[in-house]
C-alpha cells in the first residue's frame, strides 16, 4: 500500500502560492512569485531526497502538473531534475476525463479525487510525493488520505496569496516527527497524520 507525502513551501502567514518563479502562478493578481528562492538551502533537497528514497511516484493536481512540465521540461530540459521527473511515474488528478496528459509516464486520475486516491493507495507500491496541488491536497486531507506533511516554513509574511489551509478545512490531528532549521531561517517541519478519516473526528 502506498503512502502519500506532501511537501509544501509556506510563508509565516500560510501562503503557498508561487514560491519558485515570478510567473509561476499570477492568479488573482498575485505579485510575489518566487518568494521561496531566497530561502533555498541544501537541507531542503536532503529532506526531499529522503521522501523519495526507496522508490517514488509523483501525484499532482492538473495545475501543478502543467506548471512542473513548463518549469522543467520546457525551460530546463537538460536538468537532472527534469530527467528524474520525466522518468518517474506520474499521476495527475483532474475532473476532466478527456484531459490529455502530455508528459510521458503519466496516468490520468479522473473523477472524484478521494475515490481515485483510495484505490491508488491500495494498488500502488511506491511513495506518492506531492508538491503544491493545494486543491487536491485539501481534498485528500479532508478524507484522511495524506500520511505525511512536510512544511518548509519561510521567514516571510506576504499578506496576500492563496493559503494552503483555508477557512472551513476539516480538523486534523498531526504529530511532529522532525524539525530542522536551515541556515536561511526556514523551518522544515515534518508531521504525521493520525490516520483517522476527517469525517470520523469529533467537532
Amino acid at each position: 500500500m502506498a503512502r502519500i507525502v506532501a511537501i509544501e513551501h509556506l510563508t509565516l502567514d500560510g501562503v503557498f502560492q508561487a514560491p519558485a518563479r515570478a510567473d509561476e502562478d499570477t492568479r488573482n493578481g498575485f505579485e510575489h512569485g518566487g518568494w521561496g528562492i531566497a530561502g533555498s538551502d541544501p537541507q531542503m533537497q536532503e529532506v526531499i531526497g529522503r521522501a523519495m528514497a526507496g522508490g517514488w511516484s509523483l501525484l499532482a493536481g492538473r495545475t501543478t502538473y502543467e506548471d512542473l512540465y513548463e518549469g522543467w521540461v520546457v525551460r530546463q530540459p537538460a536538468s537532472p531534475m527534469t530527467r528524474a521527473l520525466t522518468g518517474a511515474q506520474k499521476f495527475v488528478a483532474s475532473h476532466d476525463a478527456a484531459y490529455q496528459a502530455r508528459w510521458e509516464n503519466s496516468t490520468l486520475l479522473a473523477g472524484d479525487a478521494a475515490e481515485a486516491m483510495r484505490k491508488l493507495k491500495q494498488d500502488h507500491d511506491r511513495t506518492l510525493v506531492m508538491f503544491g496541488s493545494g486543491k487536491l491536497l485539501r481534498a485528500l486531507m479532508r478524507h484522511g488520505l495524506v500520511d505525511e506533511l512536510v512544511l518548509m516554513v519561510h521567514p516571510l509574511v506576504l499578506g496576500a496569496g492563496s493559503r494552503l489551509f483555508e477557512p472551513g478545512q476539516a480538523p486534523s490531528a498531526l504529530k511532529l516527527s522532525s524539525q530542522i532549521a536551515t541556515t536561511t531561517g526556514v523551518a522544515i517541519l515534518t508531521y504525521a497524520f493520525d490516520g483517522k478519516d476527517a469525517a470520523e473526528r469529533p467537532e
